[in-house]
Formats: structure tokens, C-alpha cells, sequence
């Protein structure tokens, strides 16, 4: 399974900050749509990722308080990337290996999506659903030995 399948199921919605927009703003976007990241574009580039960590991070460091900060100064500018081929396994490695939630999908220089650990593992669960449901059609449908008459079983 690649990357291309989930973003195929999930569609193709992106919201995205400047780096010069107000944290404020971001934080309020993300509440407003319900949704954990926001991918940072600068002139039509992926310049880094906005999460729910890093607004944390900022708001504790900041004294509890959003202030003045600009998107720039919180956001992670070496976020992990992918390609829409690249496999679901390698994903998750990559994901596991940074305690990544969200990766931006990239196709030379485009951004195609972002999927999220839960994008992931919900296209695992449901192919291993998919799988264990075909297996116990198969068993079901497993043919069933000829019972044998009584003679053949008296002369074994």
C-alpha cells in the first residue's frame, strides 16, 4: 500500500499558513476546522509544518499566552516528507522514528496532501481487515472431504 491510496480516500483539503502570519491566527484556523496541523507555504513552497506541539511548546514557553509570535519562530522548517509512492510501511517507520503526526506529501516541489498517524494506521486496520475477512471467505468456503461409505471404513 502506498501513499497515494490514502490520500485517494481522504481527499484532497489542505489548509496552510504563511510564515509571517500571526500565531494567533494559525491556532484560531485550526480550532475553527478542527484539525492538528497546518502546512507552512511561502511562495508556493513548503516551508515547514505547524502542529498542536509546537503551539504548546510556544504557549508554555511564552508564558501562557499566544502574544505577537509569528508562525516562523514556532513552526518545525524540517518537517518529514513523503512522495505519493512512497510505502505505508517506510511511512510509518519514518513517523515512529521522529514521533511525527503529520507529513506533507510532496511531488517535485507540490504539495499534495498530508496525512496523519491516524491516516496510516487506519489504512493498516483496514487492510488487514479487508485481509482476515477474504481469509475467513476462503476457510468458509474450504472444500469438504467425500464422506466415505461405511464399507471403505470397515475394511480401514
Amino acid at each position: 500500500m502506498k501513499v497515494s491510496d490514502i490520500l485517494r480516500v481522504k481527499g484532497g483539503t489542505l489548509y496552510t499558513v504563511s510564515p509571517d502570519q500571526r500565531l494567533a491566527d494559525a491556532v484560531t484556523t485550526m480550532a475553527e476546522y478542527d484539525i492538528g496541523s497546518l502546512v507552512v507555504m511561502h511562495r508556493g513552497e513548503l516551508a515547514g509544518m505547524l502542529t498542536f506541539r509546537e503551539v504548546i511548546q510556544s504557549i508554555v514557553k511564552n508564558g501562557l499566552a499566544v502574544g505577537d509570535t509569528q508562525v516562523r519562530s514556532v513552526m518545525d522548517d524540517h518537517p518529514l516528507t513523503c512522495t505519493p509512492d512512497t510505502e505505508i510501511d517506510e511511512v510509518r517507520r519514518m513517523m515512529l522514528g521522529r514521533h511525527a503526526r503529520y507529513m506533507p506529501v510532496i511531488t517535485q516541489r507540490t504539495l499534495m496532501g498530508v496525512i496523519s498517524f491516524y491516516d496510516v494506521a487506519k489504512a493498516v486496520v483496514d487492510s488487514q481487515d479487508f485481509e482476515n475477512r477474504m481469509l475467513k471467505a476462503y476457510i468458509r468456503d474450504w472444500p469438504v472431504d467425500e464422506p466415505r461409505d461405511e464399507q471403505t471404513s470397515a475394511r480401514n
